[in-house]
């Protein structure tokens, strides 16, 4: 079973988000375990744990952290990912984020939509950033890449 079946956000340690962020990770969380493709190559030869994973995302001296562990608490993989080069367009995400939030309250449709296709964009380049970092680490497809790229972003929200 090449899957996540339980996500948690270690964020002891940051502001408590707003309530959109805080709605964002919700959803986020929900589609993620709901739907989604999450496995583990084997490297160097060696044999890899099966899933479904628990997975707990971090933020742990400047890095993203993937603490990756089996349904009986085994650690199947731990891999540091430094947060670099997703700085521009986590902030590009929040600026669309903002503009997005505060149009749903004045806006008309029409503008609405021209600001989440924008929003959509910056997320989808998200995503692929997330994936190719991840590559030779973990295979995700595109929608749970997308899940994990807006976690990503509520833990650099905090952080």
């Amino acid at each position: 079973m090449s899957r996540i079946s339980h996500i948690e956000l270690d964020d002891r340690n940051l502001p408590a988000p707003t309530p959109e962020i805080e709605q964002e990770r919700r959803v986020a969380i929900y589609d993620l375990l709901e739907e989604n493709s999450f496995s583990l190559p084997s490297r160097d030869g060696r044999a890899v744990p099966e899933g479904p994973y628990s997975v707990t995302l971090s933020i742990r001296e400047k890095r993203l952290v993937f603490d990756i562990r089996t349904q009986d608490d085994q650690l199947a993989a731990e891999f540091h990912l430094s947060l670099g080069p997703f700085r521009q367009v986590v902030k590009d995400y929040f600026q669309i984020c903002e503009s997005y939030f505060n149009a749903v309250k004045t806006l008309p449709p029409s503008q609405i939509e021209t600001i989440d296709m924008a929003r959509r964009g910056i997320h989808n380049e998200g995503s692929r950033v997330l994936r190719e970092r991840l590559e030779g680490k973990a295979e995700v497809d595109e929608d749970t890449a997308r899940r994990l790229f807006t976690l990503i972003c509520v833990l650099h929200f905090g952080g």
